[in-house]
């Protein structure tokens, strides 16, 4: 199955236009959205406006690959569990996002190897043509590393730490 989902900020409708023309040319009767409160419905693909927490739990751990928003949650979601996931950020010059925080983490994450990243609809399309061949990405761990967090907290208890300047 592939699950799609738009987060719960904002609809995505230039993403959901898409993935549903995409499976209903392809045939493709695996696909489930989660599109958001008020946005565009699907035509071809089965949806709801919003998935309680341990519905959307199932549906993204029953998925064989994610296609997203570029938010944080639903990307390490996906890394957590090694799921393949496209991502499309939500623009702010489109009116889809406050502000363009989404086309950085999907920038950042892309340099990185970690996700497959369409810009735009073109870019969209032609992950999806190739969406059964997405390869897995290696599992992250569901929190950050001991040396990580005592790091952190060496930094924030030290005597000498430095004060913001006013």
């Amino acid at each position: 199955m592939i699950f799609v989902t738009v987060g719960t900020d904002l609809p995505f409708d230039r993403m959901m236009r898409i993935v549903d023309h995409w499976a209903s040319e392809t045939q493709r009767l695996d696909v489930f959205a989660q599109i958001g409160q008020g946005g565009w419905v699907p035509e071809f693909i089965p949806s709801a406006e919003f998935l309680e927490p341990n519905e959307f739990k199932s549906y993204f751990s029953r998925a064989s690959v994610i296609i997203a928003h570029a938010g944080m949650g639903t990307i390490l979601s996906a890394l957590n569990l090694g799921k393949p996931i496209v991502v499309m950020p939500k623009r702010a010059s489109l009116g889809e996002q406050r502000n363009e925080h989404q086309l950085a983490t999907a920038k950042r994450m892309k340099a990185l190897g970690k996700i497959n990243v369409a810009f735009d609809e073109t870019e969209l399309r032609q992950c999806l043509d190739l969406i059964d061949d997405l390869p897995s990405r290696a599992v992250i761990a569901p929190r950050a590393s001991a040396s990580l967090l005592r790091g952190i907290h060496d930094f924030i208890h030290s005597p000498g730490k430095r004060q913001p300047s006013k």
